[in-house]
């Protein structure tokens, strides 16, 4: 009996002995697996890593990397400020005076391979506290280095942000904090007759100096001594070299232009004094925010250029409005079957008198908008839809020009014969 149980004991354990061996067997065959599919996965990827879709080996020199920057993208918010009070121009110089800088600049210019420095000066206005610093482009121009200097004496290096030649605007950037911003205005809300005030730096040597006067015109045309044809705020306000880029001021403190040019000579003997000119500060805004938080400018655009119809073209019974000179290949206004020789003489259902409303109405439109032109046509009256495009331009460029660096040496505003 206790052989019999003994026996069957043993049995009982000895069967249990082969299905212990066969799990180990499944646990090498398990790693054996696990380690031909690695080799098979390892080798597929340095095959894909080192072969294009055709199978063709990828050298090392064949290999481009790209970097992709990423950075914080600048926003300018804008912040309401109460400025219904009428002040005096004492007032609104101790309000501006720590808002507004001087610039200098060094140019060099190369003159057959003679290299000469020359410094020149400007004015300029605080926008940002953290040290965006508003100017004419024709300030810094093929500027070397660009100095702001503020009213309590500090001086900062500024960089060159962007600009828009056509507009005489730039953008600079000093290392700053804490400064003191403008605020700006409204320039359609100007009136012919309102007081203003300019302060800037006259000569580059009467420092912070405050001109007043009038509002003596609006929409001035006038073509600059760079040939650059602009609409300007024409003042009574003593504006000269030095000035260029400052702020015109509204006695309610706000800026309501950058003050870019001044009517000189003499005609007939008699000398000419107090026309000076301003940009309308709405003509601007839009670009200098473009360019702060772009990197580079866009405007509205439909692909034109426009003269008046004159009056003699009138008495033949041709309607007022804007001809059509010009229409670019591909632009909006060729795409809605503008054609040259066309007089635009109403827009959305308004009558123009000429071609500055057409200017005028694009400038305000968004891109995207439709423009319902009328127009006169070879004795016919069409409409055309006209959906307004956006031109994009760079806000950067090398502003040195082959034929400056050869020697040409011409001025041009704000130190050339007419206008400065």
């Amino acid at each position: 009996m206790e052989n019999n149980l003994y026996e069957k004991e043993s049995d009982s354990i000895h069967s249990l002995q082969p299905k212990k061996g066969w799990t180990r067997k499944k646990i090498v065959v398990l790693i054996a697996l696990c380690l031909l599919l690695g080799g098979i996965i390892e080798a597929g990827w340095n095959y894909f890593s080192t072969h294009d879709r055709s199978g063709e080996t990828v050298q090392d020199s064949q290999r481009s990397t790209m970097m992709e920057g990423v950075r914080e993208k600048s926003v300018l918010d804008i912040i309401s400020i109460d400025t219904s009070r009428e002040m005096t121009p004492a007032e609104v110089y101790a309000a501006n005076v720590n808002s507004t800088v001087g610039i200098t600049t060094s140019v060099t210019t190369n003159f057959w391979g003679f290299h000469t420095t020359s410094a020149a000066a400007g004015s300029g206005f605080i926008l940002t506290d953290d040290g965006y610093v508003i100017t004419n482009h024709h300030v810094i121009e093929n500027s070397d280095s660009i100095t702001v200097s503020l009213y309590d004496g500090t001086a900062y290096e500024a960089e060159l942000i962007g600009y828009d030649a056509g507009n005489d605007i730039a953008v600079l950037k000093v290392e700053a904090e804490g400064l003191t911003p403008v605020v700006i205005g409204d320039s359609e809300n100007l009136n012919v007759g309102d007081s203003v005030i300019a302060i800037g730096n006259p000569l580059g040597e009467l420092t912070f100096s405050l001109t007043s006067g009038a509002v003596s015109a609006l929409d001035r045309e006038i073509t600059l001594s760079n040939s650059v044809t602009m609409e300007l705020i024409q003042t009574d306000c003593a504006i000269n070299s030095g000035n260029s880029g400052g702020a015109l001021f509204n006695l309610y403190g706000e800026v309501v232009g950058v003050t870019n040019a001044k009517y000189s000579g003499s005609g007939g003997g008699a000398s000419i004094d107090n026309i000076g000119f301003a940009i309308p500060v709405n003509h601007v805004k839009d670009i200098i925010k473009s360019i702060i938080e772009n990197g580079y400018i866009t405007k509205p655009y439909i692909g034109v250029s426009v003269a008046e119809v004159s009056r003699e073209t009138q008495s033949y019974g041709l309607p007022k409005g804007a001809a059509v000179r010009g229409v670019a290949e591909d632009g909006p206004a060729a795409a809605a079957g503008l054609e040259e020789n066309d007089i635009i003489a109403a827009i959305n259902g308004e009558e123009i008198d000429g071609s500055k409303a057409l200017v005028d109405a694009v400038r305000n439109a968004s891109v995207g908008d439709e423009l319902v032109f009328t127009v006169y046509r070879k004795g016919e009256v069409i409409e055309l839809k006209v959906i307004v495009g956006e031109d994009v331009q760079p806000a950067r460029a090398d502003e040195k020009s082959e034929e400056e660096d050869q020697g040409n040496g011409q001025m041009t505003f704000p130190w050339g014969n007419r206008f400065r």
